[in-house]
């Protein structure tokens, strides 16, 4: 579909719901599942070139974007969830709140 423009009357809302990520049904409630003080929090974007390769949670460890969306996936890890990105690629995006400061992009970043 790049480059076309699209028009709405000819979108059925099937096709429309298949092309959009699927965000947890609380995913604007405020703190929607940051209620679990046992799971980790990211602390820290990690970076290769400028790409987020991985994360830092708040126990120390270092893991990779593909672990920390598996660890996400299986409610490990406070305040995100799974989106896909235009690419097909599966990342991290955090939960809306009042706190930008909790924000992925908002984290420190290390550089490896």
């Amino acid at each position: 579909m790049e480059g076309q423009t699209l028009n709405n009357s000819n979108i059925s809302s099937g096709d429309l719901k298949s092309n959009i990520t699927t965000l947890p049904n609380n995913i604007n409630i405020e703190n929607a599942t940051n209620n679990n003080n046992t799971k980790e929090s990211i602390t820290a974007l990690v970076k290769h070139g400028g790409e987020v390769v991985g994360y830092e949670l708040s126990n120390g460890q270092k893991i990779s974007k593909e672990q920390g969306v598996q660890l996400a996936r299986n409610d490990g890890i406070n305040g995100v969830t799974v989106a896909i990105s235009r690419k097909g690629e599966e990342y991290l995006r955090s939960l809306p709140d009042q706190d930008e400061n909790n924000n992925l992009k908002s984290l420190p970043i290390i550089n490896e």
